[in-house]
């Protein structure tokens, strides 16, 4: 998923190698979605758009967690100080939409491939 955003973002660049970046640290945070099961069977039958603000708002908790443990040990991958929705450098509001699009496609896997 990484892979795609920050290859996506290359082309909007135009470097049109789609030049991709990531972290090992990604693959644990990410992995850390394996956690949100409880919550996706809990929220489930509620509206689609809730759910998805309620994926973009547990998304962003763990990211600016995460993020501001890794910025302490300095050895954050991802730095967001300077985007006019960045919040303390390590979450940018105006991802809102993509973390929800993110949470249910996360929810879709989980319902129909692994209930």
């Amino acid at each position: 998923m990484e892979v795609l955003w920050t290859g996506a973002g290359s082309l909007l660049k135009r470097d049109f190698r789609a030049t991709s970046t990531t972290s090992i640290w990604m693959f644990f945070i990410y992995g850390s979605a394996a956690f949100f099961t409880p919550l996706i069977d809990a929220i489930y039958p509620m509206p689609m758009l809730l759910r998805g603000v309620i994926y973009a708002l547990c998304i962003f908790m763990v990211e600016y967690v995460t993020g501001m443990a890794l910025r302490a040990a300095k050895i954050c991958p991802w730095d967001y100080t300077g985007a006019k929705t960045a919040v303390h450098g390590v979450i940018r509001l105006d991802y809102a939409p993509a973390w929800a699009v993110a949470g249910l496609f996360f929810e879709f896997v989980y319902v129909r491939y692994l209930v």
